[in-house]
């Protein structure tokens, strides 16, 4: 692949990272560019098709990758991922922890426990079990860094969405609660909070004709974000080159939104 921009300050080769929820979007742009920067890059997901997409487009540009089924849902899964990354490299250095869904939008009268379950046990639940199982690998070793995906919703709160503010806002704590466990022993634990970003998932928001004007009348930016534009800080923080001396934090990267 071309030269890197940083340098060694961002250089990640020799480096073996799992992306959940890598197949599309933002999990597909953070897999290119941890493999940009010289990661092999496991993504892993439920649909096969996005998978290999994203390997194919990674490994065209000269990078290496590959694709493990997985569904955050289930331990057996996690644990299967685990052990087929564990005995092809020997180790975990970088877990970046995307999966995430937001169907729900409704008030919390009309809310089932059903509904509730489901996000939180996607957006939270499924961070926890990758954290305790990949983050264990990484304990084994004495290192590595995890970077959790969460939201402008994990820190300031949306009307009708109180399930998914909730899983944020349990991811935010969950991450500075681990970063304090996992501080002496070499694991660093980081967030990325994310504003409206232009993908697939979002295009509902994004190109309503109303609500869009809302939002952006609301950012400080006056746009909405770019894919491109969500994978910096990610590389920053799974780069102990950069970040070695970064642990709980949340990266805001959400055109001033939280600033406001």
């Amino acid at each position: 692949m071309s030269a890197r921009p940083g340098g060694e300050l961002f250089d990640l080769s020799g480096r073996v990272a799992v992306v959940t929820g890598g197949g599309r979007g933002i999990g597909r742009a953070i897999s290119e560019a941890l493999a940009r920067y010289g990661a092999t890059v496991v993504a892993g997901g439920r649909r096969p098709e996005p998978l290999a997409e994203t390997v194919a487009a990674i490994r065209e540009a000269g990078g290496e990758a590959w694709s493990h089924p997985l569904d955050v849902t289930e331990e057996a899964s996690v644990l299967a991922l685990r052990d087929a990354v564990l005995e092809r490299h020997g180790r975990i250095d970088i877990l970046i922890n995307n999966a995430g869904i937001d169907p729900h939008y409704a008030p919390l009268e009309k809310t089932s426990f059903e509904e509730w379950r489901k996000i939180l046990d996607v957006n939270l639940s499924g961070v926890f079990r990758c954290c305790r199982h990949l983050g264990a690998a990484m304990l084994e070793r004495g290192g590595g860094a995890i970077v959790n995906v969460s939201s402008i919703a994990g820190r300031v709160a949306f009307r009708r969405q109180v399930p998914y503010c909730a899983s944020k806002g349990g991811v935010e704590m969950l991450t500075r609660a681990l970063a304090l466990d996992w501080a002496d022993r070499g694991v660093r634990v980081n967030a990325v909070a994310y504003a409206f970003i232009l993908t697939d998932l979002t295009r509902g928001i994004t190109g309503h004709e109303h609500l869009s004007k809302r939002l952006l009348a609301r950012t400080p930016m006056g746009r909405f974000g770019r894919v491109e534009e969500t994978v910096g800080a990610v590389v920053f923080l799974a780069a102990e080159g950069a970040s070695s001396y970064v642990t709980g934090t949340t990266v805001m990267v959400d055109g001033g939104w939280t600033a406001a």
